[in-house]
This record gives C-alpha cells, sequence and structure tokens, in this order.
C-alpha cells in the first residue's frame, strides 16, 4: 500500500483529533501528502508540524462549503491534485430524546455529519475527475442501519451518509470516483466519553476497554484506497467483521 500512495494526496476531515489524526499519520506513513482539515487550526498544525513537509494544515468548517471549497483547491494547488477524501468530520450531540431534542442542535448535527459529507464530495469530484479518478470514503457507523434511544439525529445523518455514498458510485463510479463507507464499530474516542456520560442506550454501558483503538480504522482507510477493497464501492465495509479484519490486518 505504501507504493500504491507514495506522493498522492489525501485530505481528511477532522483531523484534529480521534480517527483523522490517526488517519493523518497512518496516510503519512504510507508515503501520501496529506492535507489536514479541521475547526481546531492550532490542533492540526501541531499534528502538521508532527508529521512534516508532506503535510498541510487548513482550518475549515465543513458546514460552509465556500471553505472546504478552498481548502480542497489550496490541496490540489500545494501538491498537485487530489487523490483521496476522507469525510470524517462528525459528532454525536444532541443526544437527547426525540420530543426534548433542540432543534437548532439536530439540524447543526446534520449540517456536520450530512450536509459536510455533500460539500467534501461535491468540492472534491471536479478535482478528481480532472485527474481521471480519486477515493471519497466517508466515516460511517452502525447507527446508519441501526436505530438507538436519543440518537435520531445521528442515526439519520449516518443513514443519509450511506445512501450518500450509494448515489456517488451510482452517478460516477464509471468515471473513475471510488466511493466507499467505512463502519469502525466503536472507537475509543472522545466522541465515546461523550456517549459514556449521556448514560443512554446501551453504547453508553460499554467499558472503555471494549472499544478498538483509533489506529485500526486509521489502517483500514488506507487499505480501503487499494483494490481489495473494490467489492465494497457504493457500500459500507465493517470493521467488526473477523474477514475483514484479517484482509486490513488488525486485531482478532
Amino acid at each position: 500500500m505504501a507504493a500504491t500512495l507514495s506522493g498522492k494526496t489525501v485530505a481528511i476531515t477532522g483531523a484534529s483529533r480521534g480517527i483523522g489524526a490517526a488517519a493523518a499519520r497512518a496516510f503519512a506513513a504510507a508515503g501520501a501528502n496529506v492535507v489536514l482539515m479541521a475547526r481546531d487550526g492550532d490542533a492540526i498544525a501541531a499534528l502538521a508540524g508532527e508529521i512534516g513537509p508532506a503535510a498541510l494544515a487548513v482550518p475549515c468548517n465543513v458546514t460552509r462549503y465556500r471553505e472546504v471549497e478552498t481548502a480542497l483547491g489550496a490541496a490540489a494547488d500545494t501538491f498537485g491534485g487530489l487523490d483521496v477524501l476522507i469525510n470524517n468530520a462528525g459528532v454525536i450531540e444532541p443526544i437527547a430524546r426525540i420530543e426534548a431534542a433542540d432543534p437548532e442542535a439536530w439540524g447543526q448535527l446534520i449540517d456536520i455529519n450530512l450536509k459536510g459529507v455533500f460539500h467534501g464530495a461535491r468540492a472534491a469530484v471536479p478535482l478528481m475527475l480532472a485527474q481521471g479518478g480519486g477515493t471519497i470514503i466517508t466515516v460511517s457507523s452502525g447507527a446508519a442501519v441501526n436505530p438507538l434511544e436519543a440518537w435520531s439525529a445521528y442515526c439519520s445523518s449516518k443513514a443519509g451518509a450511506k445512501m450518500f455514498t450509494a448515489c456517488l458510485h451510482k452517478e460516477l463510479g464509471e468515471r473513475g470516483i471510488r466511493a466507499l463507507g467505512l463502519s469502525p464499530g466503536t472507537v475509543a474516542t472522545d466522541m465515546q466519553r461523550e456517549i459514556k456520560a449521556s448514560g443512554v442506550n446501551p453504547v453508553s454501558q460499554l467499558e472503555w476497554t471494549d472499544h478498538i483503538p483509533p489506529e485500526w480504522p486509521a489502517q483500514a482507510l488506507v487499505w480501503m484506497c487499494g483494490p481489495g477493497a473494490d467489492p465494497w464501492l457504493g457500500d459500507d465495509i465493517s470493521l467488526r467483521d473477523p474477514k475483514v479484519r484479517a484482509l486490513v490486518g488488525v486485531g482478532p
């Protein structure tokens, strides 16, 4: 995989922490240039400093299309193109039952988790088509297909993102755009701390040791950029599947 990604350019949203930061390190280790996109400019600047000259930090709010377009344009200008987009930015709040959910907070989650995915793809596709293709991977969730109490916003956003991946593949797969989703299972990130603190639904009852490390989905994202993931084009890959873990080379 390192040879495949050598010199390629990978943009990652939500790159300031968790899966996004782990993915940035994994792609850089595989030889790629990495473009770090997140609202926390200080965090991505520090990560870019850690990675070195192959990293570019671009503060960006995925709810604002023009910011996403500008960030990906900077990626192409700096490194000569855009080969991979990882739509990773996402939030879990509001965790609230429907009758008590704050409409503004509910809508803000949709803006990040669903509209942010569209914004990334909309800005990336013209750049990728101009060079003959590319890969767009969205970090999905089991919540895309399983309703959970007090997660109406999150479940709806992930279901929408999963369908968007399918639409992206249907419209652009034959033109060289590889569209996939990664459903990683529960990952030891700050999001799980928020879920734990809520005390709502079975996911909050899991122990920290039940969650996989963010390096596992990061490694899966690198693997998904290669032909081994082609059978899943247009769909989600579940890292809960032992066969997938074996292919990626992580865990039991």
